[in-house]
């Protein structure tokens, strides 16, 4: 069995994959990473750890607390969910 820290990392890059994959506009191959992961568990991890990552690099760039970075990504979620997706958001 994996150590539980090479299984959490495995499940981050799997996650980093997943968003790379859409990015690109490789579809299947995003939904093929998403499918890869042993277990929903396993899949929420990834994608919670990935965001930890990312938060705590953006919070590093930019000096600010992570408070204060929550916030401001707070605001920008629900500005988002107000707005129709742009052609650039559509695969």
């Amino acid at each position: 069995m994996d150590h539980p820290a090479v299984a959490a990392a495995d499940a981050a890059q799997r996650a980093a994959g997943v968003i790379a994959a859409r990015h690109r506009g490789d579809l299947a191959g995003a939904e093929a990473l998403l499918a890869s992961f042993p277990t929903e568990q396993a899949r929420t991890l990834g994608f919670y750890l990935l965001a930890e990552l990312a938060l705590g690099l953006l919070r590093s760039q930019a000096g600010q607390s992570m408070d204060e970075l929550v916030r401001e990504l707070s605001l920008h979620l629900a500005a988002a969910v107000n707005q129709p997706p742009s052609d650039q958001d559509r695969p």
